[in-house]
């Protein structure tokens, strides 16, 4: 192939495709090509196509960045509907399910919170935060806003939804309705002007009034500890469903008005079908201080753990204490030990809150031994709830409590707890949650 430029010959030559003419052709050049027939009949087809789809770049670039705004603003809007016939599937699935469910819209839910105002915030945990409401019909509600990088996802909301839809008790938190809008997921629940119990028993440690521990008499309290016996009796035994609440606490009990005691947050909760005893998971969730070793250390769980729980929350009634305190000098010793050991010394009374002005002893003896006997490391020891319930209105004996689990905070070496001095203890994949008043 020779090449004519500027009064010159050149001469190139090539050896398979021809695509690197149109190089030459960019500069202006003119070529003169001498090939085979056939080859030059399919080359130049082959170059008339790649020609023509060069020709596409002559398009103005307006034009291109109009078309590609039109193809995405198209893309961008059956994204967003097939989200919204994803929610609108989503809440009607739901409607179906609890068809005495009321499902409020997102305006609603924003006028009534003050467009979640922090003024109206009650509380925050490892699920989000809830905030209080004020409907147009001038009813108060509670709304648990799920949190977009909440550990307690999708799968947990329907959950608490499905569960607390099928729950009637009075010592269980009334559930109103929810709200599913886009990526939103809210509960509305009734409203508890006084809000969790640990606010309190554990005013000294919160930003709250220091005096709100002596509203408190032993009689309120012995009345509270059997309302959240009856209400774990409830979801243990005498509901339809047998559940297991698995993060039981004092911030997950809610106060009303006349401070009747209700158990609330069920996003963890677990049904068990039939006969079925026990179960077992490979995701730990639940608060520091309340789970029970088994659960802990090995992922199972039953209503025995929930009985340790209950155990927990019965002796910090008593002692105004929380459970992951120190209560000695080398800073070894939570509230489980510190009651262990003084069951043990004939002291437990020590325990008992020094801001109770009187109580009866022997009430609260008692509650102190169905306390420990809740916390007892091996899971068979345990009562029933029923069993518990019984042993407080004092009408059986009480057994002798058996070591009780983790009675140490932590380890000489600074981590992990311990059940006794040998048995190192360490937690996966915690939901803590916030001590906070709400």
């Amino acid at each position: 192939m020779s090449i004519e430029w500027e009064g010159r010959i050149n001469c190139l030559a090539w050896y398979g495709q021809l695509w690197d003419i149109l190089i030459h052709t960019e500069l202006g050049r003119d070529l003169y090509v001498r090939v085979d027939k056939m080859e030059l009949a399919e080359n130049t087809r082959k170059l008339k196509g790649f020609l023509k789809s060069r020709g596409l770049l002559a398009i103005p670039m307006a034009a291109v960045a109009l078309v590609l705004i039109i193809g995405f603003a198209c893309w961008w809007l059956k994204k967003k509907r097939k989200m919204k016939d994803f929610v609108e599937a989503d809440e009607l699935e739901e409607t179906r399910r609890h068809p005495e469910l009321q499902f409020f819209h997102l305006s609603a839910i924003i006028v009534a919170t003050g467009n979640f105002s922090p003024v109206n915030k009650l509380g925050q945990g490892g699920f989000g935060t809830v905030y209080k409401g004020l409907l147009a019909n001038d009813q108060k509600i509670a709304v648990k806003r799920l949190s977009k990088t909440s550990g307690q996802g999708i799968e947990e909301f329907k959950n608490e939804v499905a569960l607390i839809a099928r729950l009637q008790h009075r010592n269980l938190v009334k559930l109103l309705g929810c709200c599913i809008k886009g990526e939103e997921r809210m509960l509305v629940l009734e409203y508890l002007p006084n809000k969790s119990l640990d606010s309190f028993l554990f005013a000294k440690y919160l930003n709250v009034d220091h005096t709100r521990s002596s509203l408190l008499d032993w009689k309120k309290r012995f009345e509270i500890i059997n309302g959240v016996a009856r209400g774990i009796l409830y979801l243990h035994q005498d509901s339809r469903l047998r559940i297991i609440h698995r993060d039981l606490k004092t911030s997950n009990v809610l106060l009303d008005a006349e401070m009747n005691p209700k158990i609330s947050d069920f996003g963890m909760a677990r049904i068990f079908h039939g006969d079925q005893l026990q179960d077992k998971t490979n995701r730990v969730v639940g608060t520091y201080g309340y789970m029970s070793p088994e659960y802990a250390v090995f992922g199972r769980y039953s209503t025995k753990s929930d009985v340790f729980s209950f155990g927990i929350i019965l002796l910090e009634i008593v002692s105004g204490k929380k459970n992951n305190g120190s209560y000695q000098e080398d800073h070894s010793m939570n509230l489980i030990g510190h009651v262990w050991q003084l069951w043990r010394e004939d002291r437990a009374l020590e325990i008992v809150d020094s801001s109770l002005e009187s109580y009866h002893s022997d009430e609260v003896l008692r509650c102190i031994q169905v306390g420990l006997l809740c916390v007892q490391e091996d899971s068979e020891d345990r009562p029933t709830m029923s069993a518990v319930l019984f042993m407080l209105s004092g009408e059986a004996s009480l057994p002798s409590p058996q070591q009780p689990a983790f009675v140490f905070r932590k380890s000489s070496g600074g981590g992990g707890y311990l059940s006794s001095p040998q048995g190192l203890y360490s937690v996966n994949d915690l939901t803590i949650t916030k001590l906070d008043a709400r």
